[in-house]
Formats: C-alpha cells, sequence, structure tokens
C-alpha cells in the first residue's frame, strides 16, 4: 500500500519554508478512517499534517455497538491528550452531536463547555446523495437558537460517502475541502479510507476536524473495522 503520509524529502522541504508563509497557506492533513489502536473490531481515525506527525486521534471501540454510540466520541492530538469530546443528542428530533472541552472545571458534558452543536439540516442523510450539515457554535448553540432561525455559524454540504465536501462559515466563504487522496505525483487515487482535509488560514484544525468526524457519524457510509495498524 501507498504512504498516506509525505515523504522525508517533502518533510525536508516544507521545514525550509518560512514560519510566516507558511502560516498564510491552507493547511493539508491526511486523514487516514482508521484507529491507531493495533487490533481488530476499531473504529476511528488517524490524522498525519504535512510533515507526516501524528496530529490528531479519535480511538475507539466499534461504532456498532450501542455503549459506544451513546458515550459518544473523543478527538485527542497526537499525543493522546483529550481535545473535545463529542457526544449524541439523545431523543433529538434531529440527528445532532454536541461538542465539549474535556477541562475537569467545568465537569461532565457542562453546557457551559459546549464548544458547538452540529445537526443535519434536511433528510439527505438517510437516502440521498448529497448531505448538508449546519454548526451552531458556543453554548448557547442548543435547541432554542436553532428554532429562532439563526444562520448557523458553519454549513457543510456535497456528499461525505465519496470524499467530496465543503465546509462554508456564515458568509459563505469555504473554509475547507473534504476530496479524495492522491498517490503523490500521481493520478492514482487512494482507497476511500484515506482523504485529504485542506483548511483555509485562520481556522482551527481541531474544530475542524472535529466537524469531520461527527459527519461520519450521521452520514450514511457504512463502515465495517477491518484489521487496523
Amino acid at each position: 500500500m501507498s504512504k498516506i503520509y509525505p515523504s522525508e524529502n517533502k518533510r525536508n522541504e516544507l521545514k525550509q519554508k518560512g514560519d510566516d508563509d507558511y502560516r498564510l497557506r491552507p493547511s493539508t492533513l491526511t486523514v487516514w478512517k482508521r484507529s491507531s489502536m493495533s487490533f481488530q473490531g476499531t473504529d476511528g481515525f488517524t490524522v498525519f499534517d504535512q510533515q507526516g506527525r501524528l496530529v490528531f486521534r479519535v480511538d475507539n471501540y466499534s461504532r456498532n455497538h450501542p455503549c459506544v454510540a451513546a458515550s459518544g466520541l473523543v478527538l485527542m492530538d497526537g499525543a493522546g491528550n483529550a481535545l473535545l469530546s463529542l457526544k449524541p443528542q439523545i431523543l433529538s428530533m434531529q440527528y445532532q452531536w454536541n461538542a465539549y472541552r474535556e477541562e475537569d472545571d467545568c465537569g461532565r458534558s457542562s453546557p457551559r463547555c459546549k464548544v458547538f452543536s452540529m445537526r443535519s439540516s434536511s433528510m439527505t442523510f438517510f437516502g440521498g446523495g448529497k448531505d448538508k450539515a449546519e454548526v451552531f457554535m458556543g453554548s448557547a448553540s442548543g435547541r432554542g437558537r436553532q428554532q429562532r432561525g439563526t444562520t448557523p455559524d458553519f454549513r457543510i454540504e456535497g456528499s461525505f460517502r465519496n470524499r467530496n465536501c465543503k465546509i462554508s462559515n456564515a458568509e459563505g466563504q469555504v473554509v475547507a475541502k473534504i476530496a479524495r487522496k492522491r498517490v503523490m505525483n500521481s493520478t492514482v487515487m487512494l482507497s476511500d479510507d484515506v482523504f485529504s482535509l485542506v483548511i483555509q488560514p485562520g481556522y482551527s484544525s481541531e474544530l475542524i476536524m472535529a466537524f469531520v468526524i461527527v459527519l461520519d457519524r450521521i452520514s450514511t457510509k457504512p463502515y465495517t473495522p477491518a484489521l487496523c495498524s
């Protein structure tokens, strides 16, 4: 299988670029739809930056297990430190997930620690070819704000099944894109469990990656974990 992260030469080339210039460029993450845990029956994400460094992880048991579905997921950095806790909204009329900071002083899933709520904005997730989702930021991102018809802070449109989505802000500017990953210097596509996430400058890669994880959970694409590595 082809490497899903940059070669050593590419890493050295990136290191030689000026830091200021680098920060003005879009960042490209390589997302691998596999847990970093090395045993069978796991489901998750392993995410590399342009220099091939592990920057994000999601490690959990099979998504089909009811206990996992209820408890949610944890987005971690490359070292395994918890960044965001992602939990489904129980008894919601729409398919909705909420994100919370993993901070002890806030308490478990405290509303004042809520970072965002993300929901499907139509029934396309359950049988259509085009996915749509809305993201409301902050602790006031719950049902009251959504019922008032407030413009969402972010919208997600496209086909996650085909790894072809865009994330736009409230002004309609595209801030991130999901696309199939190509083998370097080739037109050959990698399998759809490896894809690129391109994020525009000024936007948090942690936040955008959390959107992708929730999008995976509310999309229609089935996933059967294989032997992880």
